[in-house]
C-alpha cells in the first residue's frame, strides 16, 4: 500500500515511516526538514514542504491509498498568543489542505491525529470516545482539528481520528525530559500527583495506526492510550523503582504555573482515558501496563 505521512520527520513520523517500510508498504513523507533518515531506502520518498500552505506536495496525497496526518508544532512550550496561533495553524491548515488533496471516491483512508486534550480536565471520570469535549484551549483546538479531518467523509474517504495520550519511547518525547531528573534522584510527581496520566508506548501507537488502516470498518474517534491508566504519582513511583532511584521530589503546582503559564494546566490536568473503541475492534496492546512499558524503554536505553 502507498501511504503518505504529514509530519513525517517528527517524533512519531520518523519511526512510523521505518515501521511501515519494514512491513512492505511504500511511504511518502512530507515535512519541513530538507532530509529524512530513511532517504535512500527502497519504496521511500520525502517531500520538503510547509503543509500549512498549498503547494505541489498536495499532488502526492491524490495518489496514495492511505494518508496519516501527524503534522503539528509542539505544544510543550509557554503559550504566548503567537505560540497558540502557531499550534493551531500547523494543525488546522495542514489538515484542511490535506483533505482538499485526497482523491475523492477512490476508497482512500485518512488517519488524523488529535489528542486526549479533547476532553479537558476530566478529574477521576473514565473518558471514552463518547465522552463530551472540554472547553479549554486544547479541547477547542481538538474539536476544530477533528472537524477539519472529518470533512473528508464528504469526499468518500474513510476517516479515523487518533486522540493521542502522552507517547512514551526511549528515542524522545516526554520521557526523555523526565529521565535525567529521576536518574539524579530528584524526580517525582507533578503537583499533587493525583491527576491521571494518559500514556501509550510508541510501539503500540504505530501498531494501532496500521491496525486501523487494515480494518475497513474502523472510522471515527479512537483513544490512543493504554488500557491501564495510572496517576502521575504512580508513574513517578514506577519510574523510580525501575531506575532504582527515589521518586518523592514533587514539582509544586504554583511553581509550575509561574514557570509555564497556561501550559502548566496540561501537565496538572487529569485525563483518565480508556481505549474502548480500539479494544472493541480487536486491537491487542503489547504494553498494557506502565511497568511493562517502562521496563522495555529503560532496558532499550
Amino acid at each position: 500500500m502507498h501511504i503518505l505521512i504529514t509530519g513525517g520527520t517528527g517524533f512519531v513520523g520518523r519511526p512510523l515511516t521505518r515501521y511501515l517500510l519494514d512491513r512492505g508498504h511504500t511511504v511518502t513523507t512530507v515535512g519541513r526538514s530538507a532530509t529524512h533518515p530513511c532517504d535512500g531506502q527502497a519504496g521511500f520518498h520525502h517531500l520538503s514542504a510547509d503543509t500549512t500552505r498549498e503547494g505541489d506536495w498536495q499532488k502526492a496525497a491524490a495518489h496514495c491509498q492511505a494518508v496519516i496526518n501527524l503534522a503539528g508544532t509542539t505544544i510543550f512550550r509557554r503559550w504566548s498568543t503567537a505560540a497558540k496561533q502557531d499550534i493551531r495553524d500547523s494543525r488546522i491548515l495542514t489538515t484542511r489542505h490535506l483533505v482538499q488533496a485526497i482523491a475523492a471516491d477512490q476508497g482512500a483512508f485518512l488517519f488524523s491525529a488529535s489528542g486526549v486534550g479533547f476532553y479537558g480536565d476530566g478529574g477521576d471520570q473514565a473518558l471514552t470516545e463518547d465522552t463530551a469535549a472540554g472547553e479549554d484551549f486544547l479541547a477547542r483546538l481538538s474539536i476544530d482539528w477533528e472537524k477539519e479531518a472529518l470533512q473528508a467523509e464528504a469526499r468518500g474517504v474513510r476517516v479515523a481520528i487518533g486522540r493521542f495520550g502522552v507517547i512514551l519511547h526511549q528515542t524522545g518525547g516526554a520521557l526523555s525530559k523526565m529521565l535525567p531528573a529521576f536518574r539524579m534522584g530528584v524526580g517525582g510527581p507533578l503537583g499533587n500527583g493525583r491527576q491521571w496520566f494518559p500514556w501509550i508506548h510508541l510501539d503500540d501507537l504505530m501498531a494501532a495506526i496500521e491496525f486501523l488502516i487494515g480494518d475497513t470498518k474502523a472510522r471515527g474517534p479512537f483513544n490512543f492510550s493504554a488500557p491501564e491508566p495510572v496517576t502521575n504519582r504512580q508513574l513517578a513511583r514506577t519510574l523510580g523503582r525501575r531506575l532504582g532511584r527515589p521518586s518523592f521530589f514533587p514539582a509544586p503546582a504554583p511553581l509550575m504555573r509561574l514557570m509555564l503559564g497556561e501550559f502548566s494546566e496540561v501537565l496538572l490536568g487529569s485525563q483518565r482515558t480508556l481505549p474502548q473503541r480500539l479494544q472493541n475492534h480487536g486491537f491487542v496492546f503489547r504494553y498494557p501496563t506502565i511497568d511493562t512499558a517502562l521496563k522495555a524503554i529503560i532496558d532499550a536505553r
